[in-house]
């Protein structure tokens, strides 16, 4: 059995837009991390910051895959070390375009092939269903602008 974290959430708004609030930093940070580094581009390297109350923590990430509005995904270490397949968890954002809206398939893989631990998949499920949530009315409120 694969050890992976995998969510499907329907958003009202153009993959261009979702693609947007998945990839860009000034929209990450208003659902994910308190503070977010990165270019989207293939290659490129970043970091996420969560301020938490035992301290900050700042973790970097390398992105994997930027094909806009179909697909962003990133490698994270979580272990203050520099991506790499051998160490790193892989997050995907899928976007289909359905009924007029986007399907965000999402998946965090890689807690089997970088030798993760079970807590970590816990914590990440715990963390991930809560975010998760978060970027729908995030959409909501940045497509009806007045």
């Amino acid at each position: 059995m694969t050890r992976s974290i995998e969510r499907e959430i329907r958003v009202e708004a153009s993959p261009e837009v979702v693609y947007g609030v998945v990839s860009s930093p000034e929209h990450m940070r208003e659902w994910w991390p308190d503070d977010a580094d990165l270019d989207a581009a293939p290659g490129a390297t970043g970091t996420v910051t969560f301020r938490r109350q035992d301290g900050t923590k700042v973790v970097p990430l390398t992105v994997v895959e930027a094909d806009p509005p179909r697909r962003f995904s990133f490698r994270w270490a979580y272990d203050d070390e520099p991506a790499t397949p051998e160490n790193s968890l892989l997050v995907t954002f899928d976007l289909i375009p359905v009924d007029g809206g986007t399907l965000l398939r999402f998946a965090e893989t890689g807690y089997d092939e970088a030798a993760k631990p079970d807590e970590m998949l816990e914590d990440h499920t715990t963390g991930w269903d809560y975010f998760l949530p978060r970027l729908t009315p995030y959409v909501e409120r940045l497509v009806h602008r007045p």
